[in-house]
């Protein structure tokens, strides 16, 4: 559990894992130099349990990071991640377990994912499925997420790949991609993972760690070139780089005016540069023909393209 300023919800995620009907596990929690209450909470729960560790960094390091940190000190066969804001369901370790005592092949087991927002409760819209290989769960996963990323691993896997580190956000999801891409198979298990929406959660702010994004995914390439991935797998993670710098122009269009004159110049900066890193040549053309998302010539045609493009979606209520 990477933990940052998450004091209002500690209870209840700490609570879950009280709560667990498997009562074999250790919790290893990473303060990531949290300015609010939270390392004194996570105090008082390392001493009223023995099977809860504390590491307190002193530099926050984002997410990845930590996970990393408490990755080292990990014991356990199976590895999973509980956000400091989330919670499991009583029973979602045992049920991730189970799946791995029955199958000696699959080395990923999904959690069911229950998306909690005001209140209301709502299956995760990824498809579900049996059993798929690794690769098959690689692509379904840099398939706008087909298949989400919370699940159980075998350890030997996460440590022969630990959290990319790359960016301070996002660039975790690199590890869980790459997770699928080495698993022999993938399954899902009945255990339910509950995400929960807070408005005021880090995740959900304007912030100029947005444009991590784009780094992340330019360092997944990078690693999908040396593990020797085939053209396909590459070429359609280049259009998902596509479609994401798009995204993430979006984001400058809209929040601009919300950042610094810094912020908004390392955005621009980075969208451009990029732009520049696409192979044009992967990119499908039923995607690139369409209006907002041809790759242009030139820099400024691009951007003119973009402005002109997500200027028409304001009018009509689009951007989010």
């Amino acid at each position: 559990m990477a933990v940052y300023n998450a004091q209002q919800w500690l209870s209840e995620s700490m609570g879950s894992m009280m709560n667990q009907t498997l009562k074999d596990w250790q919790l290893i929690c990473v303060d990531d130099a949290s300015t609010d209450g939270s390392l004194a909470l996570l105090r008082e729960w390392e001493e009223r349990d023995s099977r809860i560790e504390v590491i307190a960094l002193t530099k926050n390091g984002g997410q990845a990071h930590a996970r990393n940190i408490g990755l080292k000190r990990a014991k356990g066969d199976y590895i999973c991640f509980l956000d400091a804001d989330d919670t499991f369901s009583d029973d979602a370790l045992e049920q991730a377990v189970s799946v791995f005592e029955l199958h000696e092949q699959t080395d990923c087991v999904l959690f069911q994912v229950r998306i909690v927002q005001n209140g209301v409760e709502t299956p995760h819209p990824s498809q579900t499925f049996e059993v798929l290989t690794g690769k098959e769960a690689f692509n379904k996963s840099v398939d706008n997420w087909k298949i989400h990323g919370v699940y159980m691993i075998r350890a030997a896997l996460h440590r022969q790949h630990p959290y990319d580190e790359s960016c301070r956000s996002y660039s975790d999801d690199n590890t869980t991609h790459l997770h699928y891409f080495h698993s022999r198979e993938v399954r899902y298990c009945e255990g339910i993972y509950y995400y929960w929406m807070r408005s005021s959660s880090v995740t959900h702010q304007v912030s100029v760690r947005r444009f991590d994004y784009l780094r992340a995914n330019e360092s997944l390439k990078r690693q999908l070139r040396e593990i020797g991935a085939s053209q396909e797998i590459q070429a359609n993670y280049e259009n998902r780089r596509w479609l994401i710098l798009i995204d993430c122009y979006m984001f400058y269009h809209v929040h601009a005016r919300d950042l610094s004159a810094e912020d908004r110049h390392y955005g621009l900066s980075e969208l451009h540069r990029i732009w520049q890193t696409i192979n044009r040549t992967l990119l499908k053309k039923e995607t690139i023909t369409k209006f907002g998302y041809r790759p242009c010539k030139y820099w400024f045609l691009f951007r003119l393209q973009e402005w002109l493009y997500f200027s028409l979606r304001d009018l009509l209520g689009k951007n989010n």
